[in-house]
């Protein structure tokens, strides 16, 4: 019989190697024992699994200390030598049930998982972390598998065993620090938690798994068990060819854009048969998502995500997410999603002291706790949690078949001291400011995407100069294909705030970013974060009356199109959404009902249109070659013009912008050499809800006048506040 110190441990909910005591054992005379802790039950026996028969009933122990009714039950196997497969009757005050002992069964991990979970080197956790269908020996089930090295005991709780922490103790693996248990009878659909006691023997808050495939819906907060879903297709370019490819992205908050017909959220099917048609019509050839990782606040907008491997709940189910993205793939639409990598926050579910002491966090707070968003901060170098975050990026990309990541808050990733005052942060080894663990974890999680899904590409959210953030480590670079343009963000909406005859001596806000446009591989963005928080929408940004306000944005949105860099616009640009975005309504869809907002979303079809159909705006976005200044000094007149190449030097866009409200006649400007200059996009057309000035029938001819250094040049006249677009044809 089992000691009395060791049923009292059990019951309480206290032993920390349940498998040496609960199944079959042998005593030191050779009988064999079964014992099962079923707390609640009247009676339990033990069924030979191959014949059906009733072999014993098992006594329970009536343990002083425990009261009458311990819950634990034992009895020795008459006639049996050794280990046989066998099932429990348990009866219960309101049934009768048969299941298999999950402490009949051996581990759930392999000695190779071990090994590599132990080192932080498997390539992809989620595969042996977490909840996951499987049959062993016959038997159908879950295996359950956790990270938390520092707890006394483990327990697997849900709807399958009233979450009672008594029933389904964890066995621990030293070498890994991995909890495990192979739950027969727990099927898909399953809710479930972690009860962990501390090392200090604390019970603490349920936990959610930190590799959950999905997760109830907000406010409720358990993972649920859900097949790992399947690989998706994705297209398979290589990525230097993609760098000289057509990149528009439509950045979108789903629970916004349109909500559901009561005001809640969207299904996937739903965001399926209405968003992929809109951004299909309007040219986009790419879709960003904000965060669609599980995260309990929804003013958050994902970007404080607790459940790094489940889609929220928010929109349905697993499929339907991987659904939706197929759906994508079909159109001729490539996805990325926000990825959330820097912080999470300290919701008592979640990965904060998850086994009663810091764990996925650093244990000082000048170095775990965001003073900005009271969060938590990763601690990248630690290798299981490293192992947790690359592994995730691999995740999205090879199991929902994403096209990218645009990684959230670089910035505060790179820099131990980020938002901080002296004395309030730690240096690294070199007494330096750098977070040199944070800059190998951006190297790895790039590199591994790099190897093992080719095509794939990542977007940097990062707002200083920190160098070579696209370039590859091999270089000292993070190893990122794209980088946020910031800098350019700014200056040219504020230069747009300006009144026109005060721009003049605001010029340099134009040119400057010309100067460093080269350093890395850019995405303009005009992106969520300039819509909110009072900063107002972007129509709301631009200067001068109802008219110009438009004029303004139009002329923007066609200086950013011909620039140098990918594009990005949030959702409600493109139509000159006046209000501030609000994430608890949709976007003001009724505006498309006036010919001014219905112009700016035709410019912007038309826009993404020229720019896809024209490899000189798109092919050397990222090389010098691929732009020449015409006129960058001509600051009294607030009128720039330069030239867009491709690989084919013959073929050339002449880009001019106008940005005072002043018709310029008769206005000259060197040009590549001789032939026509045809109008290909005005944005002060009538189509657009321009004046619709512009040069007679769409042509101009080159004179052998020098103008600008150049043997060639056209004179034009140049609508107020716009953008055209001439192309060459010689």
């Amino acid at each position: 019989m089992l000691s009395k110190a060791e049923v009292i441990s059990l019951c309480r909910g206290e032993h920390g190697d349940p498998f040496a005591v609960l199944g079959l054992h042998a005593d030191s005379k050779g009988r064999i024992w079964l014992r099962s802790l079923q707390p609640g039950a009247k009676s339990v026996s033990i069924i030979d699994a191959e014949s059906g028969k009733v072999l014993v009933e098992l006594t329970q122990r009536k343990i002083d200390a425990l009261g009458e009714s311990s819950g634990f039950f034992e009895a020795s196997i008459l006639g049996r030598n050794k280990f046989f497969d066998y099932r429990l009757r348990i009866v219960w005050p309101g049934g009768v049930q048969e299941v298999d002992d999950p402490y009949r069964f051996s581990t759930v991990l392999g000695e190779l998982d071990v090994w590599l979970l132990a080192e932080g080197s498997h390539l992809r956790p989620y595969e042996r972390l977490g909840a996951h269908l499987r049959e062993i020996d016959g038997v159908k089930g879950t295996a359950f598998a956790v990270w938390a090295p520092d707890a006394q005991r483990v327990s697997v709780v849900g709807d399958f065993n009233t979450w009672d922490g008594r029933r389904h103790p964890m066995r621990l693996r030293r070498e890994c620090g991995v909890w495990e248990l192979f739950l027969p009878g727990v099927g898909s659909g399953a809710c479930y938690k972690y009860e962990i006691r501390s090392k200090d023997g604390h019970v603490l808050p349920l936990k959610a798994d930190p590799y959950g495939f999905a997760a109830e819906l907000r406010p409720s907060t358990a993972s649920i068990v859900c097949e790992l879903p399947q690989t998706t297709t994705r297209a398979s370019v290589e990525t230097s060819k993609k760098l000289n490819l057509p990149v528009s992205i439509y950045e979108v908050h789903l629970s916004s854009w349109r909500q559901a017909d009561d005001g809640g959220f969207p299904d996937w099917h739903r965001i399926t048969e209405t968003l992929i048609p809109y951004v299909t019509d309007l040219g986009f050839t790419h879709l960003e998502l904000l965060p669609i990782s599980e995260h309990p606040f929804d003013g958050s907008w994902g970007y404080q995500p607790l459940g790094l491997y489940a889609p929220t709940a928010r929109f349905g189910s697993p499929q339907g997410f991987c659904d939706f993205v197929s759906a994508c793939h079909k159109a001729g639409i490539e996805v990325i999603v926000d990825w959330v990598p820097a912080h999470f926050p300290t919701d008592e579910h979640g990965l904060g002291r998850f086994d009663g002491r810091p764990l996925y966090e650093h244990a000082d707070p000048r170095e775990g706790m965001h003073q900005d968003w009271g969060t938590l901060i990763y601690n990248f170098g630690r290798r299981e949690v490293f192992n947790y975050l690359v592994g995730n990026a691999l995740f999205w990309i090879e199991h929902y078949g994403v096209d990218g990541l645009r990684v959230d808050a670089v910035a505060s990733m790179l820099y131990r001291d980020y938002s901080r005052s002296a004395g309030e942060w730690v240096p690294n080894i070199y007494g330096g400011r750098e977070n040199l663990e944070a800059v190998h974890f951006l190297r790895r999680m790039n590199e591994t995407i790099g190897q093992e899904c080719p095509g794939a590409l990542t977007y940097a959210e990062e707002s200083t100069a920190w160098p070579s953030v696209s370039r590859p480590p091999s270089m000292g670079g993070l190893g990122f294909h794209y980088k946020w343009n910031m800098g350019w963000m700014h200056d040219i909406l504020d230069y747009m705030s300006h009144d026109p005859i005060h721009r003049r001596f605001h010029h340099n806000q134009l040119t400057f970013g010309l100067l460093y446009a080269f350093t890395e591989n850019f995405v303009l963005p005009l992106s969520h974060d300039e819509v909110v928080h009072g900063k107002g929408s972007l129509i709301s940004k631009m200067s001068g009356d109802y008219w110009q306000k438009f004029a303004n944005l139009r002329t923007l949105y066609g200086f950013m199109w011909a620039h140098p860099g990918k594009k990005l616009l949030f959702m409600g640009g493109e139509f000159a959404q006046w209000r501030e975005w609000n994430d608890q309504s949709s976007l003001d869809w009724n505006l498309l009902d006036f010919p001014q907002h219905d112009g700016v979303r035709c410019l912007i079809r038309d826009l993404n249109k020229l720019y896809r159909d024209t490899p000189a705006l798109h092919e050397l976005d990222f090389d010098p070659a691929g732009f020449e200044w015409i006129s960058a000094n001509d600051s009294d007149n607030s009128v720039i013009s330069f030239v867009r190449r491709g690989r084919d030097r013959s073929r050339a866009m002449v880009c001019v912008c106008n940005f005072t409200p002043v018709v310029r006649h008769g206005y000259r400007i060197g040009v590549p050499g001789p032939g026509e200059y045809h109008e290909r996009l005005n944005t002060d057309s009538q189509h657009y809800g321009g004046s619709n000035v512009g040069n007679e029938f769409g042509v101009v001819d080159a004179e052998q006048i020098p103008a600008h250094g150049r043997e060639w040049s056209v004179s034009l006249t140049i609508p107020p506040l716009a953008t055209v677009f001439f192309e060459w044809k010689h």
